[in-house]
């Protein structure tokens, strides 16, 4: 019987029986926080399933400064990894594991005999990798045509819980492609408005409909 971490990861749940078979036979392994997975140059070995925890991947650029591209949880796919095992490339970026993660590597080898023979991974793959290049493209857009502070108002609305945003402001700088410093001074300009409150490593909203404004009228 098939058992184990495939039957928990529910975006193989279509998986044929051989190819299950092949996916059971690898290990999850416990990676700690902190752990960098991967860096720009790197030789893609595998493709990466995250079954819990938390990945993020930057661009980091020749002065020091990185922007967040995207973040890897359970169920998402990591592009660098899917671009090298398809093209050949090296990674171009890097992976940051952020809090303890649970993860699996298929082989360069298995990865490309399932794409190969399996009709339910493939779809799972390209699914994935679709879904993801929609991201980046919304993040390029971001980047390209809102100002700093619509772009923080919008994280601040995506990523808060209830309204409440537990980041600090060097986490914010990556997610938004800033400095820490923009970041600082745009947070307290908004605090001096009462649009948000600020403690210790989160922001609170208290006029989520200033912040709504911001996003719908970034020029102003």
């Amino acid at each position: 019987m098939i058992a184990g971490w495939v039957d928990t990861a529910q975006e193989l749940a279509a998986l044929e029986p051989t190819a299950r078979a092949a996916m059971a036979r690898l290990t999850p392994m416990e990676v700690p926080e902190d752990t960098c997975l991967f860096s720009p140059g790197d030789v893609v070995k595998g493709y990466v399933i995250v079954l819990d925890g938390h990945v993020g991947v930057h661009l980091v650029g020749p002065n020091g400064r990185d922007i967040l591209l995207y973040e890897v949880t359970p169920g998402e796919s990591c592009i660098q990894s899917t671009l090298g095992l398809l093209g050949g490339d090296d990674y171009s970026a890097e992976a940051v594991v952020t809090r303890p993660t649970r993860l699996v590597l298929v082989p360069r080898p298995v990865f490309l005999e399932l794409i190969d023979t399996s009709p339910a991974f493939r779809k799972v793959v390209f699914a994935a990798f679709a879904e993801r290049m929609q991201a980046m493209m919304q993040l390029i857009e971001t980047m390209a045509f809102l100002r700093v502070e619509a772009r923080m108002a919008a994280l601040i609305l995506d990523r808060a819980e209830g309204d409440r945003l537990t980041m600090t402001q060097a986490e914010i700088a990556r997610a938004i492609g800033s400095a820490r410093e923009v970041v600082s001074r745009r947070l307290d300009r908004l605090a001096r408005l009462g649009v948000i409150g600020r403690e210790r490593g989160q922001v609170i909203i208290l006029d989520r409909a200033a912040l709504e404004r911001i996003i719908a009228h970034p020029a102003v």
